[in-house]
């Protein structure tokens, strides 16, 4: 067995921090106990391996619940796999699982991109990363940000993977099919998309619709029939609303929730996760192409009056980064945006715990530091309630731990 403690213990349950706490977890990774160090150590088994992390920070391994683990930029010739050999890719895509971990993010969803292969790699130990729940491919008709067509109007020269089969369905029918087909190549949740978006071609913005209500009902009632979440990317509009009317399990991006009135206690009463990804907008007013500088300028008050708004109805606000396109390794700056869009920085770790291992359907196994509950952990130099940005910086995570294995050990390393 293995003992963590001394360190100020935030358990992601939104309590009080706990002054000189500790964490037993057991030879399987699972925790015994967590709370006060007087109340873990009674009883302590004996050859239990105890480790001393007073003065720093303990809190539930992080959760990413938006991101694009194999997406490596927006040019065209990098998303459709035409810079380099498949090979080099699979092995940056590798890069960023390792890195992402080691930055104290134990579980990712991923919004498109990653095949079961990562994942499987993962399992077996024959590559470091978080634990993953994949989507595959994102759903759409044609037309659609899943349809891959490029500005000349030629679609991708590459076919499809088996891995990440082709997201693009047309009518009821196809459109269970293609749910059917994202299941058997083991999607663990359903991405799909019922408006534009900021990154997409012009012509196709964010409050332009996809797919039809027939074909939205289907959707979601073919992946709950399978036993599998939906996550939807809707912006705004009538695909916005459409989606919600559907019960989709998550709005990612969300950013004219502001607009409709009825749409934020509509999530609420169904229970609709709400996953903004704030970080890709930033990129987007910063660095994209104008088109998107200026969608992603135009959305911004609307964005964060929807997060506020969400967060006072009481609709469970989720961190993801929406990343690959634009940058790896960033994903705890999703965090110091969410506290920036108004949420205290307890509620934006639990945005990054608690409330996104529900979001993912995995709120017995993780997000929380309670008994029975994997021991994904991070231990980090500083109080992220004083400062959430401490979880930015590498040089001071000083532990990762995912199901009680430490991944990352820097105990010893200066802090930068």
């Amino acid at each position: 067995m293995r003992m963590l403690t001394g360190a100020t213990l935030i358990d992601g349950t939104g309590a009080p921090p706990v002054p000189n706490g500790s964490v037993l977890i057991d030879d399987d990774g699972r925790i015994v106990r967590a709370g006060p160090q007087g109340v873990v150590t009674v009883k302590t088994p004996p050859n239990t391996e105890v480790i001393d992390v007073s003065g720093l920070t303990m809190l539930p391994g992080l959760i990413d619940g938006h991101d694009h683990l194999a997406g490596h930029g927006y040019s065209l010739t990098s998303r459709w796999g035409l810079d380099e050999p498949q090979s080099t890719t699979h092995m940056r895509t590798a890069a960023v699982l390792q890195q992402t971990l080691a930055t104290g993010y134990t579980t990712v969803r991923d919004a498109a991109g990653l095949d079961t292969g990562f994942k499987l790699a993962i399992d077996d130990g024959l590559l470091s990363g978080p634990r993953l729940q994949l989507s595959l491919s994102i759903i759409s008709p044609i037309g659609g940000i899943g349809d891959r067509v490029s500005p000349s109007g030629h679609i991708c020269c590459m076919p499809p993977s088996p891995n990440t089969p082709s997201g693009v369905a047309n009518g009821v029918q196809e459109v269970r099919n293609v749910v059917r087909t994202m299941v058997r190549a083991g999607a663990d949740v359903i991405k799909c998309a019922t408006t534009g978006g900021a990154s997409s071609r012009p012509g196709h913005g964010p409050k332009d619709p996809a797919f039809n209500r027939d074909e939205m009902d289907a959707l979601v009632d073919e992946a709950h029939t399978l036993g599998r979440r939906v996550m939807c990317h809707a912006l705004g509009g009538p695909g916005l609303r459409m989606a919600i009317e559907a019960g989709v399990d998550s709005i990612e991006h969300g950013c004219y929730l502001d607009e409709d009135l009825e749409l934020i206690p509509m999530m609420a009463e169904k229970g609709i996760f709400f996953v903004p990804t704030l970080t890709v907008y930033v990129f987007h007013r910063e660095r994209s192409a104008p088109h998107m500088q200026e969608r992603g300028r135009i959305l911004q008050s609307h964005h964060l009056e929807s997060i506020q708004r969400a967060l006072q109805a009481g609709v469970p606000i989720i961190a993801g980064t929406d990343a690959g396109g634009h940058e790896h390794g960033i994903n705890a700056r999703e965090l110091q945006y969410l506290v920036e869009a108004g949420l205290s920085p307890m509620q934006a770790l639990q945005a990054g715990t608690g409330w996104a291992a529900a979001c993912l359907g995995m709120e017995d196994q993780i997000g929380t530091l309670e008994t029975g509950k994997w021991a994904d952990m991070v231990v980090v130099e500083g109080n992220p309630l004083e400062d959430i940005t401490v979880l930015q910086h590498r040089g001071r995570i000083r532990l990762v731990l995912k199901g009680g294995t430490i991944c990352l050990d820097q105990r010893m390393a200066r802090s930068g």
